[in-house]
């Protein structure tokens, strides 16, 4: 066994954020605080099939599979949806 440290990456939670930015756009209405963002990005990823891929240390993750049309489908919608529950619910109130 090498030195080599490894982890674990759940690749949907950065096309997640990759994508929060611009899909809040489509709804300025929506808070975009911390605490929405945040809350925006957990209901988002618990509505995706997680991604998980093993990395080395400092390893440059590979975006070619992550831009498949259809994740980034499921993304977009996931984001979507869960920026309408926090609109209209938000927690920071």
């Amino acid at each position: 066994m090498s030195g080599t440290k490894l982890f674990l990456k759940n690749q949907m939670e950065d096309m997640v954020w990759m994508f929060l930015d611009e899909v809040l756009q489509k709804w300025p209405e929506a808070c975009t605080c911390d605490i929405c963002r945040h809350d925006i990005a957990a209901l988002s990823l618990n509505s995706l099939a997680p991604r998980y891929v093993v990395r080395e240390q400092g390893e440059v993750l590979s975006k070619t599979s992550m831009l498949e049309i259809q994740y980034r489908a499921d993304v977009y919608a996931a984001v979507t949806k869960a920026i309408l529950l926090v609109k209209d619910k938000p927690r920071h109130f």
